[in-house]
């Protein structure tokens, strides 16, 4: 189990955050796990892309929101809920080639689909306003005129989401470009997509959802499989992680803290590599680095484990099996893509994050959500700054934002500069209590609604969001 002390050393090894709140870790009580899960019996899932329906000017993609049995513990089956029947779903879409998604629900709550870290306009992003409703279907459109990256695609509905996502309806969506493909970095089968999440798994396989249960889902889940082993060419691997989990944060050393390299984060690639013995992927946040298993011997087995467990659970996610020698023509480029220049601030303004034990709920500036409030109007083309603090000093609680429609520059955290690894763009940023950011942010394209909120999904749930509506 990780302490205060050992934390803090990892927050600033891995130069993102400088510390987690000691309650997030040290405050569970010791309990009894659910299902006993052994590390490393079962396969990695390592999910083909969907195939789609080409047409002249898009691709089409039919997806249902359903419930499905699953396996995920040996020997048993678990009710999920899914997007198309599997869990972790893949979909590469092309720069400049739209995608349109005809999202059926065949769920008996309504479900939103958002696509996380898009680029879209407002009747396709996922607006509460725009649920289906349990047996209709909807379009969603995604132009893809944005930079290649990784995202995901989710539940936004007003009250059904937290669960939805918890229950597995969630898809990676890969966006590539010309520009990326390029550069020399691992590619095919040596560019994988890793869903990671928590879980509570009864014994039967029973998925157990309780929206305030976040220390008691011991089981780690990687494409939907309980702590899997992964066979490797000794090689190296792009590896594409993506955050799922309601509340989790993953704080992930490789074998006893051996080098990687990061290479991407939210919004695509970092300016320039940076080796790395820590990474930390909070909900939502995707990260990508590059491992080469080169360095280990043929029958080296690796442990990727996480350095922030509560009490009574086991670190380890994923095992890399080395079982094969490969030739690699891939490398790692000293320079990867330029730092967008988002322009000189016009605009600033303050997100006060604070929890209100009296009403029981999370709030943004003294405010809970209200569908039918905008709490403020920018204008496209106008770059703001805006001043992220955590007021949760008392409860010690983490707080993130996420703003929909743009990606945002991080400009500082407590007035120190962002640090190489938050240098490129970002969708979402997770702030400790006490502590502030700074992000710069420039909106564009789109009119209309757009949200904003914590995506620590029970915080979301107990109010943290907000409206913005764009305007010319």
């Amino acid at each position: 189990m990780l302490n205060r002390r050992s934390l803090l050393k990892a927050g600033a090894a891995a130069g993102v955050l400088a510390a987690v709140p000691v309650g997030l870790v040290l405050g569970a009580q010791p309990r009894r796990a659910a299902a006993a899960t052994t590390p490393f019996t079962v396969p990695l899932r390592v999910p083909r892309p969907l195939r789609p329906t080409r047409l002249a000017d898009y691709d089409l993609y039919r997806l249902t929101s359903r419930e499905a049995d699953v396996a995920i513990l040996p020997g048993t089956t678990s009710r999920v809920r899914t997007l198309g029947g599997a869990l972790s779903p893949l979909i590469v879409a092309r720069r400049g080639r739209p995608v349109i998604i005809e999202q059926a629900n065949a769920l008996d709550v309504p479900f939103s689909m958002h696509l996380h870290g898009g680029h879209v306009p407002a009747h396709s992003d996922g607006h509460p306003d725009n649920e289906v409703a349990p047996g209709r279907s909807r379009l969603f459109r995604y132009p893809n005129n944005q930079p290649a990256s990784t995202m995901w695609v989710h539940d936004h509905s007003h009250h059904a989401h937290a669960e939805n996502i918890y229950r597995g309806a969630a898809a990676t969506y890969v966006l590539t470009d010309p520009a990326e493909d390029a550069l020399p970095l691992p590619k095919g089968q040596y560019d994988v997509t890793l869903q990671l999440r928590d879980a509570k798994l009864e014994d039967d396989g029973t998925l157990v959802y309780d929206l305030h249960g976040f220390q008691d889902r011991p089981t780690f889940l990687v494409n939907g499989s309980p702590r899997p082993y992964f066979e490797v060419a000794a090689r190296k691997y792009r590896f594409r992680l993506v955050n799922t989990s309601n509340e989790r944060a993953f704080v992930l050393r490789l074998g006893e803290g051996d080098e990687f390299t990061h290479i991407a984060t939210d919004g695509g690639l970092l300016p320039a590599p940076v080796p790395s013995r820590i990474l930390q992927v909070w909900p939502a946040e995707r990260q990508e680095i590059v491992v080469d298993f080169s360095k280990y011997p043929v029958g080296s087995k690796i442990v990727l484990s996480t350095m922030m467990t509560f009490p009574g659970e086991a670190p380890e996610v994923l095992r890399f099996d080395v079982v094969r020698t490969a030739d690699d023509p891939s490398s790692v480029p000293a320079t990867l893509r330029p730092v967008a220049d988002l322009g000189t601030p016009a605009v600033e303004r303050t997100f006060a994050m604070s929890f209100d034990p009296q009403r029981g709920q999370h709030l943004i500036n003294g405010k809970p959500f209200d569908v039918n409030r905008v709490d403020f109007r920018p204008k496209l083309g106008v770059t703001e700054i805006w001043t992220i603090e955590n007021k949760d000093v008392d409860f010690t609680i983490p707080h993130s934002l996420h703003p929909h429609l743009e990606h945002f520059q991080v400009v500082d955290r407590n007035g120190k500069p962002a640090g190489p690894n938050e240098a490129g763009l970002k969708d979402t940023i997770t702030v400790m209590p006490g502590e502030s950011a700074r992000i710069k942010i420039k909106f564009t394209d789109y009119t209309g609604r757009f949200m904003f909120h914590c995506h620590l999904m029970g915080h979301l749930t107990m109010g943290m969001m907000g409206q913005m509506e764009m305007a010319r």
